[in-house]
């Protein structure tokens, strides 16, 4: 298996269009994900991630119901994106060779919780029954390939201090804000086969009234990282003028072994113009902000 490099696009609140595209065309990642809250359920960037050439996979965020409890928003939300939704259930990318695996869709963290829309189209899945499914899906998928479980919130249990990846900051006091039954599902699935990667996004880097920045990267004891995508607004302009697009960056090696995690900000013309490290396989601490 060749190395593989992943691109991942964090909370997009509106901001994807023909840009972002252009971008991917000249960075040319092995595959994209996405970790939902599109937009407050509009078609169009549905419509246009259906469009990408490259392997795509994407779980839907509590954004993307707009404000319809019916369900018809996220209904057709669903049916837009059509195989490229992974939401509790497994997606292969072949190529490039990956296996990934949504988590809970819809979801706004918060121990567990099923929105009005979420149980609309889906039903009324309960906690337990909602961590055997993205276990479940876990555990059929090809035991060869690298394992990423595609979340739009965290997992419960990565810290309760305000700036912890999913802790809650718009209200005192801080706490744990993550999901319960995909904490319970990574426990589940590690008893049977590695888990490398957790991706997801729902609680932006950028803390409210001005506390400061989230911590985006944690990898625990067991050797799974957990990276929060979510830097909102992911379109910016530096103190140059130059037009930005986040991506989360994400390199497995050709042995499936996870070798890389980083922020990085492209302009338009797919140059590389800011990179933070999170992690290598070598040097496993936290980089700094440096101009590329």
């Amino acid at each position: 298996m060749a190395e593989l490099n992943i691109a991942i696009a964090g909370d997009l609140h509106d901001q994807w269009d023909r840009s972002d595209h252009d971008v991917l065309d000249r960075i040319r990642p092995d595959a994209l994900l996405l970790v939902g809250d599109f937009s407050d359920g509009k078609s169009r960037i549905p419509e246009l991630l259906a469009t990408l050439e490259l392997p795509v996979a994407c779980v839907l965020g509590n954004h993307d119901a707009g404000k319809d409890g019916s369900g018809r928003t996220l209904r057709h939300q669903l049916e837009l994106l059509g195989d490229l939704h992974c939401g509790w259930g497994l997606r292969e990318l072949h190529p490039p060779g990956l296996a990934v695996v949504g988590a809970r869709p819809g979801t706004a963290g918060g121990g567990y919780h099923l929105s009005k829309a979420v149980r609309a189209v889906y039903g009324p899945v309960g906690l337990q029954e909602s961590a055997e499914r993205i276990s479940r899906a876990a555990l059929s998928a090809d035991p060869q390939l690298p394992l990423v479980l595609l979340a739009h919130s965290g997992p419960s249990g990565l810290g309760t201090q305000v700036d912890d990846l999913c802790a809650r900051d718009w209200k005192a006091p801080a706490c744990d804000w993550g999901d319960q039954d995909l904490a319970l599902a990574v426990d589940q699935i590690r008893r049977r086969r590695p888990l490398p990667l957790v991706i997801f996004g729902h609680m932006h880097h950028a803390l409210c009234h001005h506390q400061g920045e989230r911590l985006s990267f944690r990898r625990d004891a067991q050797g799974t990282a957990f990276l929060n995508t979510a830097s909102v607004p992911r379109h910016g302009v530096d103190q140059q003028g130059r037009a930005l697009r986040h991506f989360s960056w994400v390199v497995f090696d050709d042995s499936g072994d996870l070798r890389h995690i980083s922020h990085r900000w492209y302009g338009i013309d797919g140059a590389l113009h800011y990179e933070q490290t999170l992690w290598t396989a070598s040097l496993p601490k936290a980089g700094v902000l440096s101009p590329c």
